[in-house]
């Protein structure tokens, strides 16, 4: 509140380092590449967890709750991606601006329609989320939405670099627009792709590229041999790629790949930890290639 005092009586009063800076905490690379897009130098980026760490998983420390004490934006990717460690270190922040409800705290998949919700969760059937699929950067177009809803966040927050952010938002929807014909063009004739778990299919089903498989039997259950040896049975002759997150162990996918002697490649669900919107596109720009290798 004090800095939004400062930013507006300097603005008044014509000084220079009228500029809001916002602290923003953002859970993944992926927002927090979308937050550093939008905002530029009108705010500082914290990332909570870079692309080699699974959101499902990630454990409180103390480094969380220095900077989630000091922020004025909390961005998470949510549908209870990572409710087994955010809420719990939103309420011990001490920091009632970024609690649920506020303005303080967004949500990237509250903003978007999402697939695969279950109703409620239930153990048995893995690790689910009830919710529906949460990896909505995983989808171009859903990411756009989500721009341009945190766009319209921030300058909540800092009606003074509102204009920014919504222009920022609009040059990203644009060069995203821009690559779309591109990446369809690259992605005629694909195969299709076996992912160890539900994280990409939005990308899959964006650009028409069948899901062949999962490797886990059921969400966040370690493959079994017999769904290995199902999987092999069911996909020879076949021809496609295997895809895997740096957090997931590559022993499984190798031997599958071997198997069907098909490429296997290890791809971050996430842009690396300093990227900005167009460090998005070309991650988004690996996985679109990687997935074109799945063509004959």
């Amino acid at each position: 509140m004090l800095k939004l005092v400062l930013a507006t009586l300097l603005l008044l009063l014509g000084l220079p380092g009228a500029a809001a800076e916002l602290e923003i905490v953002a859970t993944s690379s992926a927002g927090g590449s979308l937050a550093r897009e939008l905002a530029a130098d009108r705010a500082g980026i914290t990332v909570l967890a870079p692309p080699d760490r699974d959101l499902h998983t990630l454990q409180v420390r103390p480094s969380m709750m220095r900077a989630l004490r000091g922020a004025d934006l909390v961005v998470a990717m949510g549908a209870d991606l990572e409710v087994g460690w955010l809420p719990l270190a939103l309420q011990q922040s001490a920091n009632p601006r970024i609690l649920p409800g506020r303005a303080g705290y967004f949500e990237a998949a509250a903003q978007v329609e999402l697939a695969g919700g279950v109703g409620v969760a239930d153990r048995a059937l893995g690790d689910v989320h009830p919710l529906g699929n949460p990896h909505v950067n995983m989808d171009p177009i859903r990411w756009i939405a989500v721009a341009e809803a945190l766009a319209q966040r921030l300058g909540e927050l800092d009606p003074g670099g509102a204009e920014t952010f919504a222009s920022h938002a609009r040059d990203f929807r644009q060069r995203i627009q821009a690559r779309l014909p591109r990446w369809r063009a690259q992605l005629v004739g694909a195969g299709g792709a076996v992912l160890f778990h539900e994280d990409a299919t939005y990308l899959l089903e964006r650009f028409s590229v069948p899901l062949l498989g999962l490797l886990e039997p059921v969400p966040g259950v370690p493959p079994t041999a017999a769904h290995l040896r199902d999987l092999t049975r069911r996909l020879e002759g076949s021809h496609g790629i295997i895809v895997h997150a740096p957090f997931q162990s590559p022993k499984i996918p190798n031997r599958l790949a071997g198997s069907l002697n098909w490429p296997v490649v290890r791809l971050a669900l996430d842009p690396p930890v300093d990227a900005n919107g167009e460090g998005y596109l070309q991650h988004m720009d690996a996985w679109i290639a990687a997935l074109a290798e799945s063509a004959r």
